[in-house]
C-alpha cells in the first residue's frame, strides 16, 4: 500500500474521529441507560434496521447507475446552452431580428447572454450570500460550470470555465469533494484550485494602509494584507488538521460547521445551478425555492402557534396570580389595620412578574 493511500486512510480516520467527537456530545450511549430486557429488544430492532440498510445500499447503487445514464443524455443539451450563452452560435432567425431592432453594431456588441452565470448564481440565496460586489467583475467572465462524479476516492468535481480576464491567470478553476460516504453524505475533505492572481487583483484579500504614528522615524504608511469575504474563498476550503488530539470541542464544532457550509455551496451548484441555470437566470427557479421555504415556515408557524398557546396559558396563570395577589393585599391591609401579620406584607407586595423569572 502506498504512502498516499495510508494518508487517505489516516485522514478518513481523523474525519470520523472528529465526527464521533461531536456525536458523543449529543449522547451516543443511549443504550446504557436502558434496562436489559429493553436493550435486547432494541438489538433486534437494530438487526431489522441492518436489513433495511442493505436494501437501501442496493437502491443507492441503482440510483447512481441511473444518474450516470442521464448525465450522458444531458451533455448535448449543456453543449447547446454553452454555445448560445457565449455567442458561439445564434439560434435560427435571431441575427436579422437583432439587426433590425438594434442596428448591426449593437447586435455585434451583445454576444450571447451577458452575465448569464453571475445572474443565475446571484438569484440563488445560498450563493448570493457568498458573492460580494468586488467578485462580480471577475464572475462576469464565467463561461460555463460543469461537474462529474469521481470514483477513486468517491466524490465529485466542479469545473468553472472562465474567459481570459484581468483578475487571474487560470481559465479553469476546480473544486473536488472527497466523500467518506456519498449517500449520507459524509465529507472527508475538499480540494480547490490555488488561484494565481494578477498583481493588485486578488479578491480574497484587501490591502490596508495605516498612517505611521506621530514622531515615527518611518514616514511611509504601513501596508498589510488582510483576508476578506469573497466567493473565491470557495476554492480555499477548510481543512481537517493532521492530528485531532489538540482540537477542543468548540473548534471541532466550528470546523464541522465550516465543512458543512462549504459542501452546501458545492452541492447547490451541482444540483441546482448547473442543471437549471436558465431558470435561475430568469428568476423562475426562485419561486420553487420560496415554496420549499414556505413549507418549512408553515411547520415553524405550527410550532410557534403551540408556543403562543403555551404563552396564553401562562398569561392566564399570571392573571390568576395577580388576582390572588390583590386578594392577599386586601387581606394584609385588613391585618395591618388590626395590627397583625406585619412581616407578611413584603412578600405580598412582590410584583407578579417575578413568578416568570
Amino acid at each position: 500500500m502506498t504512502n498516499e493511500a495510508l494518508n487517505e486512510e489516516a485522514r478518513a480516520g481523523l474525519v470520523n474521529a472528529l465526527k464521533n467527537k461531536l456525536q458523543n456530545l449529543a449522547g451516543q450511549h443511549a443504550l446504557d441507560s436502558l434496562s436489559p430486557i429493553v436493550r435486547k429488544r432494541v438489538e433486534v430492532l437494530r438487526e431489522i434496521q441492518g436489513q433495511h440498510d442493505e436494501l437501501e445500499g442496493k437502491f443507492f447503487e441503482e440510483r447512481a447507475a441511473l444518474e450516470a445514464k442521464y448525465q450522458k443524455l444531458y451533455q448535448p443539451l449543456y453543449a447547446k446552452r454553452y454555445d448560445i450563452v457565449n455567442g458561439v452560435v445564434e439560434p435560427e432567425g435571431i441575427p436579422n431580428e437583432a439587426a433590425m431592432d438594434q442596428g448591426e453594431d449593437k447586435a455585434v456588441e451583445e454576444k450571447g447572454v451577458p452575465d448569464f452565470w453571475l445572474t443565475a448564481m446571484k438569484n440563488n440565496e445560498v450563493l448570493s450570500d457568498e458573492i460580494t460586489e468586488r467578485d462580480e467583475g471577475a464572475l462576469k467572465y464565467l463561461k460555463d460550470i460543469k461537474w462529474y462524479r469521481i470514483e477513486e476516492p468517491k466524490g465529485f468535481k466542479l469545473e468553472f470555465y472562465f474567459d481570459t480576464n484581468p483578475y487571474f491567470k487560470s481559465t479553469v478553476l476546480t473544486k473536488t469533494y472527497h466523500m467518506i460516504d456519498e449517500d449520507e453524505p459524509i465529507l472527508e475533505k475538499a480540494i480547490g484550485t490555488e488561484i494565481e492572481w494578477y498583481p493588485g487583483k486578488c479578491l480574497t484579500q484587501k490591502l490596508l494602509k495605516k498612517k505611521p504614528k506621530k514622531g515615527s522615524k518611518n514616514a511611509k504608511p504601513i501596508t498589510k494584507t488582510e483576508d476578506c469575504e469573497s466567493f473565491f474563498n470557495f476554492f480555499n476550503p477548510p481543512q481537517v488538521p493532521d492530528d485531532d488530539e489538540d482540537i477542543d470541542e468548540d473548534t471541532a464544532e466550528e470546523l464541522q460547521n465550516q465543512m458543512e457550509q462549504d459542501y452546501d455551496i458545492g452541492s447547490t451548484i451541482r444540483d441546482k445551478i448547473i442543471p437549471h441555470a436558465v431558470s435561475w437566470f430568469t428568476g423562475e427557479a426562485i419561486q420553487g425555492d420560496e415554496l420549499e421555504i414556505e413549507d418549512e415556515d408553515e411547520d415553524d408557524d405550527d410550532d410557534e402557534d403551540e408556543d403562543d398557546d403555551e404563552e396564553e396559558d401562562e398569561e392566564d396563570e399570571d392573571e390568576d396570580d395577580e388576582e390572588e395577589t390583590k386578594t392577599k393585599k386586601k387581606s394584609l391591609a385588613a391585618q395591618k389595620k388590626s395590627g397583625r401579620a406585619q412581616g407578611d406584607g413584603q412578600q405580598g407586595e412582590r410584583p407578579p412578574e417575578c413568578k416568570q423569572q
